[in-house]
């Protein structure tokens, strides 16, 4: 991919999605392995604003892992951080800590050059229109459910639970999320979710799934996985991190029409027609849960149903028209 691509998302990125003003400072927090995109970020920042500054940090183990304490320290000492990083800086309380300030804060986990240039061209009022459609179908239910015909069928109690619509657009202070986004989401109850959950699209930190993941979910708990070796990956993973690691924390819906299922799940999720059930750290979303692991598991074609209406048949969104 042309260098040019990367530049020309890198200045969608900060001036369109970020709104960053000739009066601002920036902080690129990234590391080794994602320093090309950090480096261009960077760049782009310097012809932006008034000073731009780029920290590289080692690439963490697990999503939700805290950055040093000084780099923690200068994320709440800017205007605007943006985050290109392997491993997600988004449940942590750097960010947490920086969005009080009232910094504005774009956290890109795992993105590549191939998905900021396709997602960031997206055109950005449709991702709202969308956004907004189905967060206000969202607002004051009682429930969702989950259906597919691979066996997922799942409910989860979610009144008057915050519903969060992420449309990738960050410019008034203190506002957090994703570069790129559209999703719709939301934290259902603690210790309230109960079925079967089949995991057939992507899964964070493991990627397109070959052998669907078969999580049986009892009082908010995933308490058993199986299926083949993404199974049995996924278990080592949670058990790494405790027993919360495994509580039900977030349900999304995608909004991102130009998203591709890619195993990238910071794209994965934003994949129009999908949905994501998240287990671990919900701190971010008004849920909690406290644990340093954040994990989606993407489930496509899902019937989903909020309280008895029935809002999707196998991913197509009904009464709506891209």
């Amino acid at each position: 991919m042309e260098n040019n691509e990367l530049r020309n998302s890198s200045i969608i990125a900060l001036r369109d999605c970020m709104g960053l003003q000739p009066t601002e400072t920036l902080l690129i927090v990234t590391d080794e392995v994602k320093r090309e995109i950090g480096q261009a970020l960077h760049e782009a920042g310097k012809d932006l604003c008034k000073e731009s500054m780029l920290v590289e940090i080692k690439s963490r183990e697990i999503n939700g892992q805290e950055p040093p304490a000084a780099v923690a320290e200068l994320m709440k000492m800017v205007d605007v951080v943006v985050c290109p990083t392997v491993k997600s800086l988004t449940h942590t309380d750097a960010r947490r800590n920086a969005v009080k300030e009232g910094v504005r804060v774009g956290t890109m986990p795992g993105i590549t050059v191939d998905a900021m240039a396709r997602c960031l061209s997206a055109d950005y009022d449709k991702i709202i229109s969308m956004t907004d459609f189905i967060a206000e179908k969202m607002e004051g239910i009682s429930t969702i459910r989950v259906v597919t015909e691979k066996g997922t069928d799942v409910i989860m109690p979610v009144k008057d639970r915050m519903v969060i619509r992420s449309k990738g657009v960050l410019r008034e202070k203190g506002e957090s999320g994703n570069l790129p986004s559209g999703e719709v989401y939301l934290a259902p109850w603690e210790d309230k979710t109960n079925g079967k959950l089949v995991i057939d699209g992507s899964m964070a930190s493991i990627g397109i799934i070959k052998t669907p993941i078969v999580i049986d979910i009892v009082d908010g708990y995933a308490k058993s996985i199986t299926g083949g070796e993404e199974a049995q990956r996924l278990t080592e993973i949670l058990d790494k991190s405790g027993p919360d690691a495994r509580a039900v924390a977030e349900f999304g819906i995608g909004t991102n029409y130009k998203a591709k299922l890619t195993g990238l799940i910071l794209e994965d999720e934003k994949v129009f027609g999908t949905i994501h059930i998240a287990f671990g750290n919900n701190l971010t979303m008004g849920g909690r849960i406290s644990v340093s692991s954040h994990l989606d598991g993407l489930v496509t074609e899902p019937d989903v149903y909020f309280d008895d209406e029935l809002i999707m048949k196998k991913g197509k969104l009904i009464g709506y028209e891209l």
